[in-house]
């Protein structure tokens, strides 16, 4: 697997000419550090013991098991500002205690360590023999480097898309208008329905936020979920103005921006007057919304939110809709999203949703909280300088899926689908991936 680029000689200086001057960035940077270590965050500052046992639990370590790829190692490179401006014996020798000072050299430095190395997928804190969270370790790094300008420009880009134009691919509202509108004809030749994908309703019961790759590269999401909300009798509305259920600046570790994202979604909610907000199949658009977006906002929602795979098992176990797992032959295995299982708990919905859907269901083992990242968290995909290392890093995943014995992979993420597709193309696969919401389409027994 090939490794990061090397510091200062791999890439120019970003943010020290252009926005800020070394002093001024040093205070940035701490004033970063100084918030994000509030509280228990100083308790992980100083907890790791240098046993090396994350290690094993580490996709990115297991590919390349190279000092530099430690979870450990990653870590400390943070703690080592904590020890600098923290702690008497950083302040008065720095130089016995592994102190660093924020410098514009050393955070450059930092950049490989925190966004290219590491996908903050909570694994390793998951097995860590003293409980330290290393993976928010690794965001408080990356809080500092959005406070200096030092955010990878694939990556920041997306975030200033999201920012100026609602969503992260900067569709345009004709552009949705037009897609929802050929989905829509597609599925009423094949529901024999009058299927309708409203947008910009007023009144509907819920408003579904979407990854906007349905819109642009995977219709089929988006297609089979109008055809169950269809078939279900659901009162349900897009939003052309803010749909984006990604927010990009959880990875980017902006968390101001993290905040006016979802504020534009919530306050978008409230003016369409819907019920509730359902989240469609993404993993990390979950745990910003659900869990992360009143802490951005500092108050609780008007409006309350799901993940889409609740809304689905509830139609199943209202019956709701009728389904025939006959219909999905072929073996499915579940690839289970880091940031909606284990940052997230939703574990068991897909779970029994895939139990009714599809013939023959395998597990893939660890799972659940347990299971591998496949590599593509932490905002990878949106970074193009480490497309290497991150195909690289799915070698575990590869090896899980193979022991199935699967021709589908079910993952509710986007992020995941892309990754595990250039698995299967990189390791020649052969697979079908494949969302929740698109079994359970493909299962639909119609009137």
């Amino acid at each position: 697997m090939s490794k990061p680029r090397e510091g200062n000689e791999a890439r120019p200086q970003r943010g020290v000419d252009e926005a800020m001057g070394a002093e001024q960035m040093e205070r940035a940077a701490v004033s970063a550090l100084n918030e994000a270590v509030r509280g228990l965050g100083a308790y992980h500052m100083n907890a790791c013991v240098k046993c090396g046992l994350c290690g094993e639990t580490c996709h990115i370590y297991r590919a390349d098991p190279t000092p530099e790829n430690l979870p450990a190692v990653k870590a400390d490179k943070v703690m080592s500002f904590y020890r600098r401006y923290h702690t008497l014996s950083g302040r008065i020798a720095p130089f016995l205690f592994g102190a660093r000072s924020m410098t514009p050299e050393v955070l450059e430095d930092l950049v490989d360590d925190v966004y290219g190395r590491c996908t903050c997928c909570g694994r390793c804190g998951l097995h860590c023999s003293v409980g330290l969270d290393i993976a928010s370790t690794i965001v408080t790094g990356r809080r500092i480097l959005a406070a200096t300008g030092k955010v990878p420009a694939d990556l920041q880009a997306v975030v200033k898309n999201q920012l100026e134009t609602g969503n992260q691919m900067a569709i345009t509202q004709d552009e949705l208008k037009s897609t929802t509108e050929w989905i829509a004809e597609d599925l009423k030749l094949e529901m024999d329905a009058d299927v309708q994908i409203p947008v910009d309703a007023v009144g509907k019961r819920i408003l579904y936020l979407i990854n906007p790759r349905e819109v642009k590269f995977f219709p089929l999401s988006l297609l089979a979920a109008a055809g169950v909300f269809h078939a279900a009798g659901e009162e349900w509305t897009l939003s052309s103005r803010f749909y984006d259920v990604t927010n990009y600046g959880l990875f980017s570790g902006d968390q101001q921006a993290a905040a006016a994202i979802t504020r534009q979604v919530m306050e978008e909610a409230e003016a369409l007057g819907v019920e509730e907000v359902i989240l469609s199949e993404c993993g990390h658009g979950f745990r910003a919304f659900r869990w992360e977006g009143p802490n951005w906002l500092g108050e609780s929602y008007e409006v309350p939110m799901r993940s889409v795979l609740d809304l689905l098992l509830e139609y199943l176990d209202a019956g709701r809709i009728q389904v025939d797992p006959a219909r999905n032959e072929a073996r499915v295995t579940l690839h289970d999203p880091c940031n909606l299982v284990r940052w997230g708990g939703v574990s068991e919905q897909q779970r029994e949703i895939l139990q009714r859907v599809v013939s023959d269901f395998q597990e893939m083992v660890p799972n659940r909280e347990n299971n591998f990242c496949c590599g593509g968290g932490g905002g990878a995909l949106s970074m193009s300088e480490y497309g290497e290392i991150r195909v690289g890093s799915g070698q575990t995943k590869v090896d899980q899926i193979k022991k199935t014995g699967a021709k589908i992979v079910a993952t509710p993420c986007h992020n995941c689908a892309d990754q595990l597709l250039d698995l299967s193309k990189q390791h020649k696969l052969g697979l079908d991936i494949q969302s929740v919401v698109e079994l359970v389409f493909n299962a639909l027994v119609l009137d």
